[in-house]
Protein backbone atom coordinates (compact mmCIF):
# COMPACT_ATOMS: atom_id res chain seq x y z
CA UNK A 1 0.00 0.00 0.00
CA UNK A 2 1.55 3.51 -0.69
CA UNK A 3 1.52 6.22 1.50
CA UNK A 4 -1.04 8.07 -0.49
CA UNK A 5 -4.31 9.47 2.37
CA UNK A 6 -7.75 10.44 0.86
CA UNK A 7 -9.62 12.15 3.40
CA UNK A 8 -13.40 12.96 3.14
CA UNK A 9 -14.88 14.64 5.05
CA UNK A 10 -17.22 18.26 5.17
CA UNK A 11 -15.43 19.80 8.05
CA UNK A 12 -12.61 22.10 6.77
CA UNK A 13 -10.61 21.81 10.81
CA UNK A 14 -10.63 18.21 10.03
CA UNK A 15 -9.75 18.23 6.64
CA UNK A 16 -6.78 20.56 7.32
CA UNK A 17 -5.99 19.04 11.15
CA UNK A 18 -5.75 15.02 9.45
CA UNK A 19 -3.61 16.14 6.42
CA UNK A 20 -1.04 18.41 8.30
CA UNK A 21 -0.96 14.85 10.55
CA UNK A 22 -0.06 12.79 7.74
CA UNK A 23 2.06 15.39 5.84
CA UNK A 24 3.86 15.45 8.92
CA UNK A 25 4.78 11.91 8.04
CA UNK A 26 5.77 11.64 4.67
CA UNK A 27 2.08 10.42 3.50
CA UNK A 28 0.79 12.20 -0.02
CA UNK A 29 -2.63 13.79 1.30
CA UNK A 30 -5.72 14.68 -0.82
CA UNK A 31 -9.19 16.05 0.80
CA UNK A 32 -12.46 15.52 -0.61
CA UNK A 33 -15.67 17.49 0.76
CA UNK A 34 -18.01 15.04 -0.24
CA UNK A 35 -18.65 12.17 -1.64
CA UNK A 36 -19.07 12.58 -5.09
CA UNK A 37 -15.65 14.60 -4.95
CA UNK A 38 -13.90 11.35 -3.56
CA UNK A 39 -15.53 9.18 -6.30
CA UNK A 40 -13.68 11.61 -8.81
CA UNK A 41 -10.79 11.03 -7.17
CA UNK A 42 -10.95 6.95 -7.11
CA UNK A 43 -12.18 7.16 -10.95
CA UNK A 44 -9.13 9.38 -11.76
CA UNK A 45 -7.08 6.25 -10.12
CA UNK A 46 -6.29 7.64 -6.41
CA UNK A 47 -5.43 4.20 -4.48
CA UNK A 48 -4.19 3.63 -1.08
CA UNK A 49 -5.87 4.88 2.45
CA UNK A 50 -9.39 6.26 2.39
CA UNK A 51 -10.40 8.18 5.53
CA UNK A 52 -14.07 8.56 5.35
CA UNK A 53 -16.53 10.59 7.37
CA UNK A 54 -20.14 9.51 7.76
CA UNK A 55 -22.26 12.54 7.83
CA UNK A 56 -22.05 14.44 5.20
CA UNK A 57 -24.28 16.75 2.87
CA UNK A 58 -24.97 16.33 -0.75
CA UNK A 59 -23.43 12.61 -0.69
CA UNK A 60 -22.91 10.66 2.89
CA UNK A 61 -20.46 8.32 3.63
CA UNK A 62 -22.75 5.62 3.26
CA UNK A 63 -23.59 6.18 0.20
CA UNK A 64 -20.23 7.14 -1.10
CA UNK A 65 -19.10 3.56 -0.08
CA UNK A 66 -21.75 2.06 -2.23
CA UNK A 67 -21.09 4.05 -5.15
CA UNK A 68 -17.64 3.33 -4.54
CA UNK A 69 -18.62 -0.44 -4.66
CA UNK A 70 -21.10 -0.03 -7.38
CA UNK A 71 -18.44 1.31 -9.72
CA UNK A 72 -15.99 -1.26 -8.52
CA UNK A 73 -13.43 0.85 -6.92
CA UNK A 74 -12.38 -0.64 -4.31
CA UNK A 75 -9.23 -2.37 -5.13
CA UNK A 76 -6.26 -1.09 -4.07
CA UNK A 77 -8.61 1.23 -1.08
CA UNK A 78 -8.80 0.57 2.38
CA UNK A 79 -11.39 2.72 3.88
CA UNK A 80 -11.02 3.65 7.39
CA UNK A 81 -14.55 5.29 9.03
CA UNK A 82 -14.06 8.20 11.26
CA UNK A 83 -17.37 9.40 12.82
CA UNK A 84 -19.47 10.99 15.24
CA UNK A 85 -21.84 8.25 15.09
CA UNK A 86 -20.94 6.10 18.50
CA UNK A 87 -21.57 2.27 16.93
CA UNK A 88 -19.93 0.53 13.96
CA UNK A 89 -23.29 -1.55 14.03
CA UNK A 90 -25.58 1.54 12.30
CA UNK A 91 -28.54 0.33 10.37
CA UNK A 92 -27.13 2.32 6.84
CA UNK A 93 -23.93 0.10 7.34
CA UNK A 94 -25.49 -3.59 6.77
CA UNK A 95 -24.17 -5.37 4.27
CA UNK A 96 -20.85 -2.73 4.27
CA UNK A 97 -18.79 -4.01 6.99
CA UNK A 98 -16.56 -6.50 4.77
CA UNK A 99 -15.28 -3.50 2.76
CA UNK A 100 -14.26 -1.25 5.96
CA UNK A 101 -11.10 -1.61 7.46
CA UNK A 102 -11.84 -0.10 10.44
CA UNK A 103 -14.22 2.42 12.27
CA UNK A 104 -12.44 5.12 14.59
CA UNK A 105 -14.67 7.08 16.56
CA UNK A 106 -14.64 11.20 16.88
CA UNK A 107 -13.30 12.84 18.50
CA UNK A 108 -10.20 10.51 17.62
CA UNK A 109 -7.05 10.43 19.73
CA UNK A 110 -4.18 10.97 16.83
CA UNK A 111 -1.69 8.64 18.50
CA UNK A 112 -4.59 5.54 17.75
CA UNK A 113 -5.28 6.97 14.58
CA UNK A 114 -1.66 7.66 13.49
CA UNK A 115 -0.91 3.88 14.98
CA UNK A 116 -3.76 2.34 12.83
CA UNK A 117 -3.27 3.93 9.77
CA UNK A 118 0.37 3.23 10.17
CA UNK A 119 -0.06 -0.77 11.21
CA UNK A 120 -1.61 -0.77 7.15
CA UNK A 121 2.11 -0.01 5.82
Amino acid sequence: MSKNILVVDDDEDTLKSIKRIFEHSGYKVKTAKNGFACIDKLEKGFTAILLMDLMMPKMDGWDTIREIIKRDLQNNVEIFVITAIGSFHHEKMKGLESYIKDYIAKPFDVEKLVNRIYSIN
